[in-house]
């Protein structure tokens, strides 16, 4: 649905976006991480034709965007920077003129994306009586007026309540069962994107460090967690039985290939070790995250 291909952007002397290859296959979702200034945006803004690339190709839905913004974008929905409204007029009003920005849209579709975005009961009032929530739904039911195969959204949980933020979650988990929708989505809260994505692609400094399935990112650095009265002895001894391949920061171990928890607490018992916990621990994407953005450019994962 996606195809960037060695894509850079400069804006003046600085560059935004280097050399980005990136794909996003039918019926994902997909996230795309990166701290405030790491190119997310510009990416995204490529995508929309609104930022020009200076090299590179930019493909939605099969067409390039540079040439062909009109079929590429005929079947795309999307959350782009702040949505603005009409705060005198109501959400139903608002979804009316913002539809005749790409093509007239019926009151029955109106009414279904009022719906499908639970904005139902509230569609007659004006906007400068919604809740940030409620705002942030309205963005939404925009993205959906019409009928789109790809959303992209970029940070649609941006100053949500936690409640707000799990019924975005919830409302774009179910958009991608029930229409088949394929989603791009750029957040900032990792959980959120733990929870929703297939797969992810990470940015850093304007170039991508990882993409990959999030099952890659769980299964990457899998660490048992060791509590014992003297964790460096132990960790001696299992270096010495050849167990072990590192540790980390006096709690961690890293097993080596076909060595099982059971084999540690053995091997240390029969030492005179106490074992008073061991446990693997999964890593999180928040984990993989901040070791991938803080790694030198030379170390950092690519896929």
């Amino acid at each position: 649905m996606i195809s960037l291909t060695e894509v850079t952007k400069n804006f003046s002397s600085r560059m935004a976006v280097e050399k980005l290859s990136l794909v996003v296959p039918r019926g994902e979702i997909f996230g795309l991480l990166g701290h405030n200034g790491a190119g997310k945006s510009t990416a995204i803004g490529m995508m929309l034709g609104q930022v020009w690339p200076t090299s590179g190709e930019v493909k939605v839905c099969g067409h390039d965007v540079t040439t062909q913004r009109a079929k590429a974008l005929h079947a795309v929905g999307a959350i782009f920077e702040a949505p603005a409204f009409y705060d005198y007029m109501s959400g139903w009003r608002n979804l009316q003129i913002l539809s005749h920005y790409t093509a007239r849209t019926s009151n029955e579709r109106i009414k279904e994306v009022i719906d499908w975005v639970g904005l139902t009961g509230r569609e007659h009032s004006k906007v400068k009586t919604y809740s940030h929530g409620m705002r942030a739904r309205l963005a939404l039911a925009q993205a959906l007026l019409p009928q789109p195969e790809l959303l992209i959204l970029d940070e649609p949980g941006s100053g949500l309540d936690p409640e707000g933020i799990a019924e975005m979650r919830q409302t774009i988990a179910r958009l991608h069962r029930e229409l088949g929708l394929t989603i791009l989505l750029s957040s900032h809260l990792l959980s959120e994107v733990e929870q929703l994505c297939t797969r992810i692609a990470v940015l850093n400094k304007g170039r991508k460090v990882f993409e990959g399935r999030i099952t890659e990112v769980r299964a990457a650095r899998s660490r048992v967690a060791l509590k014992t009265p003297d964790f460096a002895a132990a960790a001696i001894i299992l270096g010495e039985h050849g167990l072990i391949a590192g540790t980390e920061g006096g709690e961690f171990i890293s097993l080596k290939a076909g060595i099982t928890t059971a084999d540690v607490a053995r091997t240390l018992v029969s030492a005179g070790i106490a074992v008073e916990g061991i446990w693997q621990r999964q890593q999180t994407l928040e984990d993989f995250y901040l070791d991938l953005v803080k790694a030198p450019p030379a170390t950092a994962a690519k896929n």
